[in-house]
């Protein structure tokens, strides 16, 4: 999430609204976001809900829900998807704001 921290501005200048989707319970994760203070949407998902639905993998030998980036346009068309295999393989912002550019342009 550092990452998304980093260039948080370069989202809004381009319209995009960065939603993190978590699977701690509300408890947790409205703690973290507070002592973190993340500029962005959190959303607690333990029961792995939003997970399911967009086909997020868990892997317990790895320590749960593998990374995972959807880029939805405004009219809710997931537009891109990336899962990633470990917590490294995490696509780049200037990849993500990229997208983003096509998306508003096209």
């Amino acid at each position: 999430m550092a990452q998304l921290r980093q260039d948080h501005q370069k989202f809004i200048e381009r319209n995009v609204e960065v939603v993190v989707v978590g699977p701690e319970d509300a408890k947790a994760f409205t703690a973290y976001f507070e002592k973190e203070a993340l500029p962005f949407i959190g959303l607690p998902d333990p029961r792995s809900s939003v997970l399911k639905l967009y086909g997020q993998e868990v892997n317990l030998f790895k320590l749960g829900r593998m990374p995972a980036q959807v880029v939805i346009d405004k009219a809710g068309v997931a537009r891109y998807v990336h899962y990633g295999h470990d917590m490294t393989d995490i696509p780049s912002n200037e990849e993500i704001l990229s997208l983003a550019d096509e998306i508003n342009l096209g």
